[in-house]
């Protein structure tokens, strides 16, 4: 029956005016995903099955009982300097285990796996800590900094650690996560910056599926104020947080928050970093590179000592000759890969990553590569850094809102419209690498995202929640770290395998020697020729 006071031609007109504007909304999405599909179907088999990738893995060591290892780089794996695949990171007890490159995702996992298997055996007690937020940590001036041996280059990677440590405080450093390497043939700069582009705009979506690490030890903000809410009497978290790591405790700098780095082309992005790297900046020309017994503070008063010290989720990415510097071999002979930033450790993984996040990596990297990427401004790289803290602290709060185009837009809402687009490119890799283990990625991806209860960083917090007067984040941490060291020790260790890690081990340590003993320059001669701004350009 009609309602005596409602016009049918008002309705018919309201409904024709919402179907309107609906369809406005949606032809953009719909250009869209033809643009993408078109761009897919361009991409060559011999391109698809060129990608390559590679893993870098942040661990802390730990005792058996959970408290911060501080005995020195064990001998057995080798020089943190010269081993290719095992080296330490900020800390002396803050290993990073490095694959080779593969084709294959699965065999990049083994690896990894491997690599694991060589260090538990080679550590004895200790452990590998499994949460990116650190264990329970000593005194700031107990934590130790790395060391990589008498030579130059050895000295200077220790005194860039000094700087981080005097900037930023060594609790931070000791943050852990995993770096996804990843490349395609025949990709130009243009290309990669594209997607480096798309890649900032959407890593929101890796944050929410991946984030592991929603809470931390009381002790890491001791006297830092931080907004954390208790869980139990010794573990502070956020409860719809996904990654503390990415967000306000992670790795922020107030002096480069100022920077607005530019992805637009390769040329304005080393434009960019390089006035970072030779700018000098007022706090740390305050002080100085050296103390008052002539010993180093850092490597340089600019804002960024060298280019790793640029915080960002993802960078573009050359390996480097020995002695060159990141920035030019960039702009010598461009980009050759990218290098994702943003992955937390999954605690309920023994090797922090599995092969199904691997895949939906590389299909995530590929909608950012295929997708309209137009360019950045000031005013977009400033919301993104709101929308990337926005996530990380409440990622998944029902009716939260990050910034599109200027506008409020749904995070799930525009999570599933990115998950969405992603099925056909997982379908595209599935046809030319065989199986269906990326459209099975692709779909537990859609999964999780439509139960948000079951994303690692709610699995984390249920599991901190039920043991947290026991001791939450470091009791968990604990408990999955011997479950790691367990199974791991368990697995079968080949043992030509095992003496190639020996051998590339002992391989390394006379490598460390050489490189010692070929050094003609004094220290500060080196490090004043190595800042020198001239080693930046072609």
């Amino acid at each position: 029956m009609r309602h005596p006071h409602v016009d049918p031609a008002f309705c018919k007109l309201v409904a024709s005016l919402i179907c309107s504007r609906l369809h406005t909304e949606e032809a953009p999405r719909r250009a869209h995903l033809t643009s993408l599909n078109e761009r897919l179907r361009a991409l060559s088999a011999q391109q698809i099955q060129g990608m390559r990738r590679g893993i870098e893995k942040e661990s802390l060591r730990t005792t058996a009982g959970g408290e911060l290892a501080l005995t020195p780089h064990p001998r057995a794996l080798g020089s943190a300097l010269a081993n290719p695949h095992i080296t330490t990171d900020f800390s002396e007890s803050q290993v990073e285990l490095v694959t080779g490159v593969h084709a294959n995702v699965q065999d990049c996992l083994d690896e990894l796996t491997r690599i694991h298997q060589f260090v538990y055996r080679a550590i004895g007690d200790e452990q590998l800590w499994v949460s990116s937020m650190p264990c329970d940590l000593p005194d700031d001036a107990q934590i130790p900094i790395g060391q990589y041996g008498t030579s130059n280059v050895g000295q200077a990677k220790r005194v860039y650690r000094m700087g981080l440590a005097n900037r930023y405080g060594p609790r931070m450093q000791t943050i852990s996560g995993i770096h996804y390497n990843w490349s395609m043939p025949g990709l130009s700069n243009d290309d990669y910056f594209g997607l480096i582009r798309n890649f900032r705009r959407q890593s929101f979506v890796l944050l929410l599926l991946f984030g592991a690490s929603p809470a931390v030890t009381s002790d890491f903000v001791k006297g830092q104020p931080h907004g954390l809410q208790p869980l139990g009497e010794h573990t502070l978290y956020l409860p719809h947080a996904t990654s503390l790591r990415m967000g306000r405790l992670g790795y922020q700098s107030d002096a480069q928050s100022a920077l607005a780095v530019s992805y637009n082309s390769l040329k304005g992005y080393a434009a960019s970093l390089q006035d970072a790297l030779t700018r000098p900046y007022p706090a740390y020309e305050a002080m100085g590179v050296h103390d008052a017994q002539g010993g180093y503070k850092q490597l340089s008063t600019s804002l960024l000592q060298i280019e790793n010290e640029f915080y960002s989720t993802i960078r573009p990415k050359r390996v480097i000759f020995p002695g060159e510097r990141p920035l030019h071999a960039l702009r010598e002979r461009g980009v050759e890969y990218v290098e994702v930033r943003c992955m937390d450790l999954n605690p309920f993984l023994p090797v922090g990553i599995d092969a199904s996040t691997a895949r939906m990596l590389d299909i995530f990297l590929l909608h950012c590569l295929l997708s309209d990427s137009p360019p950045d401004t000031p005013q977009e790289i400033a919301a993104l850094a709101v929308n990337q803290q926005r996530t990380a602290a409440k990622g998944r709060e029902p009716g939260l809102h990050l910034e599109r185009d200027g506008q409020p837009v749904l995070l799930m809402d525009w999570a599933r419209e990115v998950l969405n687009a992603c099925g056909t490119i997982a379908d595209r890799l599935d046809a030319e690498l065989g199986g269906h283990e990326h459209r099975t990625a692709w779909q537990a991806a859609l999964a999780a995202l439509n139960d948000p209860s079951t994303l690692p960083s709610a699995a984390v917090v249920e599991a901190m929640s039920t043991d947290a007067a026991d001791g939450g984040h470091a009791r968990f941490g604990l408990q999955r770290s011997a479950q790691a060291r367990e199974a791991l020790l368990a697995l079968e260790m080949p043992d030509d395998v095992q003496r190639g890690f020996e051998q590339q081990a002992a391989q390394s340590m006379d490598e460390q020697s050489a490189i010692e003993s070929a050094d003609v320059l004094a220290f500060e001669a080196f490090r004043q020729d190595y800042m020198a701004a001239s080693h930046l350009v072609v």
